[in-house]
């Protein structure tokens, strides 16, 4: 195997930051918004990579699943708060899994950096803007659906929580933060990490993206290469904010429970909150500053499946929703 090369070092990050981690914003033109879930059975194998709210899982079919979580807290009036953590390109499946529990929900918290004035993103409807384009790219090449096209964030118990462009833009200049910089400082992280021998996440080599782009089945080796690079994501995310935080995950947070609690405030109890996987961990430990508790088991929804069809097996005309509970118990719940 060849050594890593930065040009892979650079296209797996920033794979991840637009797939996972931060949920990077679109700039809107007009009425155009910028985002940023199936139960699964009882894993084959132990996850390769797992934060709490975004794994990887080999199986014994030729493949493995990349998975993110729902996990659920409660404070002393019975309120509950779901942290729905999201891949911004999945599965069609996927999508239509988590667009069912979001009708279960009083008000779903969303992430989603769009100019002032503007209103909720029309389904299909391109933004304009260069990393909209890389997203329908890798929707395109792996063959899965892209968030936007999916989720229908006209409901009526939709409700905003996350910056305005033209305050994010202020606080990244304020801050001198910046996309190319983040990438930069997580991959500087990374090298770190792996000359202490430290370091889950999986190199990706110009050879594995050439053979995965050449491949018979492109689609799957290509999903299933990225995948294993994603590694541990809380790791990957201390890298990309730094000991200070950053504006892309720290103040996106801050304003979403900033929303919340004006959620709760008006009278709801039933809330979910759906944000990129790579946001969950800070958002995690900022309910528990609000008074909430970890409650249940951990609910896992299939966002790539990248299990080996048999050759003879009919193509699903209709998405079926793939799903996986847990059969052992959430650690202790997180504390303070």
């Amino acid at each position: 195997m060849s050594k890593p090369s930065w040009i892979s070092r650079v296209f797996a990050t920033f794979v991840f930051l637009v797939m996972a981690g931060a949920a990077l914003p679109h700039r809107a033109r007009g009425a155009d918004d910028v985002p940023a879930a199936k139960p699964s059975t009882t894993p084959a194998t132990q996850p390769t990579s797992d934060s709490g709210f975004l794994r990887f899982i080999e199986n014994d079919k030729g493949g493995g699943a990349l998975e993110t979580a729902i996990v659920t807290y409660r404070n002393k009036n019975g309120v509950k708060v779901h942290l729905v953590a999201a891949l911004h390109v999945g599965e069609k499946e996927y999508y239509a899994g988590l667009a069912k529990t979001f009708d279960d929900y009083d008000a779903l918290l969303y992430e989603l950096i769009k100019r002032k004035g503007t209103v909720a993103p029309v389904r299909g409807q391109p933004t304009g803007s260069a990393i909209g384009a890389f997203q329908r790219w890798l929707k395109t090449t792996l063959e899965l659906d892209y968030q936007l096209d999916d989720i229908d964030y006209t409901k009526p118990n939709f409700v905003h929580a996350d910056l305005d462009w033209e305050t994010f833009e202020q606080l990244q200049s304020d801050r001198g933060e910046s996309i190319s910089g983040i990438m930069l400082q997580s991959m500087l992280h990374q090298w770190s990490r792996q000359l202490e021998g430290t370091s889950k996440m999986r190199d990706v080599t110009l050879i594995d993206l050439l053979v995965a782009l050449r491949s018979p089945d492109r689609a799957r080796q290509f999903k299933l290469m990225l995948a294993q690079s994603f590694g541990d994501i809380e790791d990957q995310m201390a890298g990309m904010t730094g000991p200070n935080g950053s504006v892309i995950i720290t103040k996106r947070n801050k304003r979403a429970l900033e929303v919340l609690k004006s959620t709760i405030e008006s009278g709801k109890k039933e809330i979910g909150i759906f944000y990129g996987a790579g946001h969950m961990t800070d958002m995690e430990k900022r309910l528990v500053q609000m008074g909430f508790s970890r409650i249940g088991k951990t609910e896992w929804r299939i966002g790539w499946d990248m299990t080996q069809p048999p050759a003879t097996q009919p193509a699903q005309t209709q998405p079926t929703e793939k799903t996986r509970t847990e059969d052992v118990e959430d650690p202790a719940p997180a504390t303070k």
